[in-house]
């Protein structure tokens, strides 16, 4: 079968080609899933598991991709909530062959699955943006109704999400973003908008949560932000720079199947939609990976044609 694959991890991009490699071994309560359409993330190439193990061991030739959407085709030993033929999307293991692949071995409390009707290149923005934006909103945010949160790169992938899971909560939105993206952020509902290029990020006042995707300066700067009980959340890095009376909180997002079931149900009902931007084919994803390439939205890599 046919996936991009990674060879060298100091090559980088220059190492990414389409290649044939072996069809999957669906592990105990693995699936194989033939994938229609798959979403990548564009720091996979400096992540530790694109190229090691859970055990640390050198994986090499690695395919990338994490998220997917597709086609049950095999179960392996064990397997249970799932059927051959069904229409599932998901997450791929970070320390395994990932979605960038004509199928792929995926352990099956990783996948949810989809209702007809949901196309898959929509399906596949959805896994890590959606329970990135729900984990780091409501779990470890712990957002309510008529609370105030401050989302940073609000018209982005995981941001335009969060802005809309948190305005069906009942809370007041501020986004921020480049001016490009105001309209599209005002779109999707925030309250107000900050340009982080021409407004000062403190006159946005004071927020319950604080969701910060793009570190750095804007992530230090945001604990200020942050009202007395409330939380600072991150996705980024551990913040240098703690709320006085508040909480900061760093996490990596993690499958959680019944919350993927949710969010397919929200975007069956049209209650969600995200933000897919260029479509591409296999064969093109080492170039949807280059730096500059990355048009408004989420560039999802169509594998297989419904």
């Amino acid at each position: 079968m046919q996936a991009i694959t990674v060879q060298d991890r100091d090559a980088g991009l220059a190492g990414m080609s389409l290649t044939d490699i072996p069809y999957p071994h669906a592990a105990e309560n693995d699936v194989v899933v033939r994938v229609h359409a798959a979403g990548f993330t564009p720091g996979e190439l400096d992540w530790p598991a694109t190229w090691t193990d859970r055990a640390g061991r050198d994986r090499t030739p690695s395919v990338p991709g994490h998220e997917l959407s597709g086609v049950v085709t095999e179960l392996g030993y064990g397997t249970t909530g799932l059927s051959v033929g069904q229409r599932v999307f998901g997450l791929a293991d970070w320390t395994r062959d990932g979605t960038l692949a004509q199928y792929t071995a995926v352990e099956a409390r990783n996948l949810a699955p989809l209702p007809a009707g949901i196309d898959h290149t929509v399906a596949a923005a959805l896994p890590i943006s959606g329970l990135t934006a729900w984990q780091g909103l409501f779990d470890h945010g712990r957002l309510t109704s008529g609370q105030t949160v401050l989302i940073h790169g609000a018209a982005g992938g995981v941001g335009s999400i969060a802005v809309q899971l948190a305005r069906e909560a009942g809370a007041r939105v501020i986004g921020t973003g480049r001016a490009s993206g105001r309209d599209r952020a005002l779109a999707l509902g925030v309250d107000t908008f900050i340009d982080l290029e021409t407004e000062k990020l403190e006159d946005a006042g004071e927020a319950d949560v604080v969701f910060d995707v793009i570190g750095g300066d804007i992530l230090d700067r945001s604990a200020v932000l942050v009202r007395a009980g409330g939380t600072l959340v991150t996705i980024v890095m551990p913040p240098k720079v703690q709320p006085k009376d508040g909480r900061a909180v760093f996490f990596v997002v993690e499958p959680d199947r019944a919350r993927l079931a949710d969010l397919a149900m929200r975007l069956r009902d049209g209650r969600l939609k995200p933000v897919v931007g260029a479509v591409r084919p296999l064969a093109e994803a080492p170039d949807a990976f280059a730096p500059g390439k990355h048009a408004p939205g989420k560039t999802i890599i169509r594998v297989t044609e419904d």
